[in-house]
């Protein structure tokens, strides 16, 4: 694993002051009531969690939560802080593969710290936000926790509209009659709908974090300017989750169809080879038939070959006429 590397910021009194210091001196910060402290840890090794466990008296859980490989995207309300585990997706046009990474907060009345095991998620994007609204800075941890909270749902209705327009891709080719394309359209599809139970997973969860966050961070009657943008970050969260599912029904009918188109075309080509063996068979018997050792009408004259040829062929073009009348062929 690389080497952990950490970022730190702090805010007094609402305005920056400093960044980029030792993160040894996030405990000196954090005790002064004036000031608002963040610290961001990508690729976190114990050593480092343990000293951050110890600085903001952490739960043991939690900070074992923070270094989980598959844990479910949740807001959990300690003693002494508020831990989060959400997700951030991204989707690669080109490969259709979904890439998820991993990012935990704690908060504290005065420390907002991020804990990402990989680098998924922009977190310069993050602190643009911040900056953006520092007026709102004033408010908190509150403040942070939204514009991380932003920044991921944000992430994930970018990465939601490259799926439905790989999605509608598949469309365009989902009834195109060469076998070729529906190879393409099996594979691209499988493909998407294993990308799409992983967004899934992602963004369905996270309408109860939303939800928890919003509660506990809007219920301070000190902070009402910031209802409104929690508000509007749980509608973005339900209208991701609300498209996540649409997408869902979508892929799933895809798959259905070109199942459905691909036993048509298996049909088709059964009764193709039905039509053409029941042609061919006609000259097979009528020679077969003039081909007995034994006295027929025409035995041994010419005007009995010319009799069988024409049988042949009025009997052949008479099924061939039907079955194309059949759309058989």
């Amino acid at each position: 694993m690389p080497e952990a590397i950490i970022r730190t910021r702090v805010w007094r009194n609402g305005e920056l002051e400093c960044e980029n210091f030792p993160f040894a001196d996030v405990s000196e910060y954090l005790n002064e009531p004036d000031c608002l402290v963040w610290a961001d840890i990508l690729y976190p090794d114990d050593a480092t969690l343990a000293s951050l466990a110890e600085e903001l008296s952490l739960d043991p859980h939690a900070v074992e939560d923070a270094k989980g490989d598959d844990e479910r995207p949740k807001a959990t309300r300690y003693a002494t802080h508020l831990f989060m585990t959400t997700y951030a997706i991204t989707h690669d046009r080109d490969s259709l593969d979904l890439n998820i990474g991993r990012v935990s907060a704690f908060s504290t009345k005065h420390g907002f710290v991020t804990v990402r095991l990989d680098d998924a998620l922009d977190i310069d994007a993050v602190v643009r936000r911040w900056d953006d609204n520092s007026d709102l800075i004033k408010f908190g941890t509150r403040t942070l926790i939204h514009g991380l909270l932003d920044e991921i749902v944000d992430g994930y209705f970018t990465a939601v509209e490259s799926l439905d327009d790989s999605i509608e891709r598949i469309e365009d080719i989902l009834f195109a009659e060469d076998a070729k394309s529906a190879r393409e359209v099996s594979k691209t599809t499988f493909t998407l709908r294993r990308s799409l139970v992983r967004a899934r997973r992602a963004v369905l969860p996270m309408r109860e974090v939303i939800n928890t966050v919003m509660r506990r961070a809007t219920s301070d009657d000190n902070a009402p300017e910031l209802t409104p943008y929690y508000e509007d970050l749980y509608d973005h969260i339900l209208r991701a989750a609300e498209w996540t599912e649409s997408l869902r029904d979508m892929i799933t009918s895809i798959f259905e169809t070109n199942m459905s188109l691909s036993d048509t075309r298996m049909n088709m080509i059964m009764k193709k080879l039905t039509s053409w063996a029941a042609i061919i068979a006609v000259p097979t018997a009528v020679t077969g038939f003039y081909g007995q050792n034994v006295p027929y009408p025409g035995f041994g004259d010419r005007w009995g070959f010319w009799v069988s040829v024409v049988v042949m062929i009025a009997i052949a073009t008479a099924l061939y006429v039907t079955f194309r009348r059949k759309d058989w062929l």
